[in-house]
């Protein structure tokens, strides 16, 4: 698992590169045919890792309901989201790669409950669960790519 981790560890690390440059107005801007944004994009994969890895183990996540709430699959951005919360998504969107980690090492994800996603993949255990959002993240930076082109 750790050369998988490595792998989500610096899909993040390219995320937070391609971000850098741009101002909130562009992370909050979304295009023309797309129905979300690039700040709703790092929110979503902080969020999907939560619920994927934390909440299908009956583990307390450890961010908030409400951020959950406001960044899972089916939402989009209903709001700007400022610079404090993109700082925040920053941070997270690391910070807890190490954490879970950290908690790999421990019995926390014993009770993961199978999952089938909407891609039509069925998740059994953390270890299905953290290969799957490797692909789920890197499918959300191409989509960021992709509106950072057209804003």
């Amino acid at each position: 698992m750790t050369y998988q981790l490595n792998l989500i560890k610096q899909t993040r690390h390219n995320f937070l590169n391609l971000i850098e440059p741009l101002s909130i107005d562009e992370l909050n801007k979304i295009p023309d045919g797309f129905n979300n944004n690039i700040a709703w994009n790092l929110g979503h994969i902080v969020a999907s890792q939560q619920i994927l890895c934390y909440v299908l183990s009956g583990v307390l996540p450890k961010i908030g309901q409400e951020f959950i709430d406001k960044y899972k699959k089916g939402t989009k951005p209903e709001s700007f989201i400022g610079n404090d919360e993109i700082q925040q998504l920053k941070v997270l969107s690391l910070t807890l790669m190490d954490e879970l980690e950290k908690d790999m090492n421990t019995k926390l994800f014993d009770n993961f409950k199978s999952y089938t996603t909407s891609y039509g993949f069925e998740l059994n255990n953390i270890n299905d669960a953290i290969n799957f959002f490797s692909v789920h993240d890197a499918m959300h930076f191409g989509v960021s790519l992709s509106i950072k082109k057209l804003i």
